[in-house]
């Protein structure tokens, strides 16, 4: 079998060395005109009422990361909420980036609409500076949240909703945390997020980082979601609105279905980063899929582009300390050698599969080789250079080979 990934050279693996391939199930798409018109069902049976007596309505919506269909969202709501009594001037827009970049216009005309950013009043998360403490969650994480949510009646996310390491799935109330939460809120939801092996988050609509999260939403004041769930071509398959928390689990229950394939286990796994290809910080979503079919000791092959990196806002600090397994990350943390929760956290979602579990090999255009050695993978030219590479740390092994590694979630009896 011809294995390609991105434009890589291919491999070629024998038929009889591949255990299985792995990636989402092929649903189609809804396209713009039959989108727009659920959508617009749902809100006018769940939005209207409300809103109503609202006057000033805050929309958080996702960044260039996620593959929300925001463009055909937003004039929507808008038009719904005017009809509903709130001027044009008090709707504005806040790209929840989290810890993210700024998006570049060009990103913000593909992902809003040419006509929403001439006309709206967007405004980018800054984590450092536009937040203010409003409280804490009952087991005392500090909610710093972006100072905009005290000026608003209303306040309306928009996301999507996909399998997610830190917090089970996306959408729901992550789009306030960490979408517009400062950066000791979010440090203290990752690292508790650090504390549980994949497979206990990756992919469980219930779990104890998901609860902080929602917490967090809830005292933000987030009144309103709609959540996305895409297929692997970020087309959306299915739409849902309504109150936060009951919302984003009935489309974390779709998502679920939709993104779940029953898998064996391996020694060796190839992924790739797809859809999350800009930076090794969010490719690292591949490993974590894989991470659910990789055998103990086992090798992951990471195959992905990150022309941006290995990160636009933390890199230079993963490329000072590199990937290390939970126990050595602990201890950077305790002892204060290393104080960005964030980072901690992300080093050991990465340091459990290619530190304590196994190894790691990338092939990759952005993450050279003498960067990649330094914090913890060994570095591929090819796919085919890595099976090889592979084979000689565990041996002539059956392989699974991942695809949309992004957003997969391996199912397996195995773990």
């Amino acid at each position: 079998m011809k294995v390609k990934y991105y434009d890589f050279p291919e491999a070629t693996i024998s038929d009889d060395k591949i255990k299985m391939v792995l990636e989402p199930p092929s649903i189609a798409g809804k396209d713009e005109g039959e989108f727009k018109r659920e959508l617009q069902s749902l809100l006018e049976e769940e939005l209207v009422l409300k809103v109503s007596g609202a006057r000033s309505l805050l929309l958080l919506v996702d960044d260039v990361t996620r593959q929300t269909p925001t463009s055909w969202i937003l004039p929507i709501v808008m038009d719904c909420v005017s009809r509903c009594g709130i001027e044009k001037d008090k709707i504005n827009i806040l790209v929840a980036t989290g810890t993210h970049r700024p998006m570049t216009l060009a990103e913000q005309i593909k992902k809003y609409g040419e006509l929403v950013v001439k006309i709206g009043n967007i405004k980018f998360h800054n984590y450092k500076s536009d937040v203010i403490n409003i409280g804490s969650t009952n087991s005392g994480v500090p909610v710093s949240v972006n100072k905009l949510v005290l000026d608003y009646d209303f306040i309306l996310g928009i996301g999507s909703v996909i399998p997610h390491r830190v917090a089970g799935f996306s959408g729901g109330g992550k789009i306030v945390q960490p979408g517009i939460s400062g950066e000791e809120t979010t440090g203290q939801t990752h690292w508790l997020s650090a504390k549980y092996e994949g497979r206990e988050i990756l992919g469980k609509i219930e779990n104890p980082v998901r609860d902080e999260i929602e917490e967090v939403a809830k005292i933000a004041g987030l009144d309103f979601i709609i959540n996305v769930v895409p297929n692997s071509q970020g087309k959306p398959v299915s739409v849902f609105a309504g109150d936060p928390l009951p919302t984003f689990q009935e489309a974390a229950r779709f998502a679920k279905k939709h993104f779940s394939v029953k898998s064996k286990t391996s020694k060796i796994v190839i992924t790739d980063s797809f859809p999350a290809d800009l930076e090794l910080w969010q490719a690292a979503k591949g490993i974590y899929s894989g991470d659910l079919v990789l055998q103990e000791g086992g090798v992951l092959i990471l195959v992905t582009p990150c022309p941006e990196g290995v990160g636009v806002e933390f890199g230079d600090l993963v490329t000072k300390l590199g990937y290390r397994g939970h126990k050595d990350v602990e201890r950077l943390v305790e002892s204060g050698e290393l104080d960005n929760l964030i980072v901690a956290a992300h080093l050991v979602h990465v340091g459990r599969v290619i530190k304590d579990k196994g190894v790691g090999i990338i092939v990759s255009h952005g993450i050279k080789p003498e960067l990649a050695k330094k914090i913890g993978f060994i570095p591929a030219r090819t796919l085919a250079d890595a099976i090889d590479v592979a084979s000689s740390i565990v041996g002539p092994e059956d392989v699974i080979i991942c695809r949309c590694g992004g957003e997969l979630l391996p199912v397996s009896s195995e773990n």
